[in-house]
């Protein structure tokens, strides 16, 4: 199937394969899984990198998935919607602050790794590079949405009702607490950004320099000047 063709299929076919996203309630960390008879995917706490065979036979499972995608397989895809499609909306999300945005750059991420999928070495892991693609564009929203003068207006306490609901993922009720989300929105976007690839994502500062394309002691600097941003503003909700 020639790539253009795997754009629109995917396109059409987002809103039937999106999975319902539930917040796992054990109090433990779970591992993102599918059920296949409810299509419902539990997303964890805490992201956990998978270890040994497991992790062996996951990335298998995965090169096979892009193998055939490249190949023109419509299942293949959705397989890997249906996988990253949790991680990339949610650390969309955690950039914007805006649900509909989150929503948009999302699909609009997983849409252009479609359409580069040719070029796609699957020797690597699709995750990765998938929220390269995610957290730069939510970024450049982020950047965008702040440099017009209605933003400011939609930001203050009270600007409307459609401005709150904005601002709140329907349905979710974690990976983080609303106090905690409410402080990464106090970050500018480029320190809201290495937060959700550090702590969300799990990235190493390495692996974020790479994928925002930083020096390292760049990432170092953004991550540490935040989480002092972050704890200044938990305590003051905590006094």
């Amino acid at each position: 199937m020639h790539v253009m063709a795997h754009v629109r299929t995917v396109r059409g076919k987002m809103a039937l394969l999106r999975p319902a996203v539930v917040a796992s309630t054990s109090g433990e960390d779970a591992e993102l899984a599918i059920d296949r008879a409810t299509d419902r995917i539990v997303v964890p706490l805490a992201k956990r990198r998978p270890l040994g065979r497991w992790a062996e036979a996951d990335q298998r499972r995965e090169r096979r998935w892009i193998r055939a995608a490249q190949q023109g397989s419509e299942e293949a895809l959705e397989q890997l919607y249906r996988r990253h499609w949790p991680w990339a909306h949610r650390a969309a999300f955690l950039v914007v602050h805006d649900a509909a945005a989150a929503e948009d750059i999302a699909q609009e991420a997983f849409l252009a790794a479609v359409r580069a999928l040719d070029r796609f070495d699957r020797r690597r892991p699709f995750g990765p590079w998938l929220n390269r693609i995610v957290v730069n564009r939510a970024i450049d929203w982020a950047r965008a949405r702040a440099l017009r003068p209605e933003a400011a207006i939609e930001g203050e306490p009270g600007g409307g009702a459609g401005s709150r609901d904005r601002t709140q993922e329907p349905g979710r009720s974690g990976p983080y607490s609303g106090s905690v989300v409410a402080a990464l929105a106090s970050l500018s976007p480029e320190h809201r950004a290495v937060v959700v690839l550090r702590y969300l994502l799990e990235y190493t500062p390495g692996e974020i320099a790479e994928a925002l394309e930083l020096p390292r002691g760049t990432v170092n600097s953004r991550l540490r000047r935040a989480l002092d941003r972050l704890q200044i503003q938990l305590e003051g909700e905590g006094s």
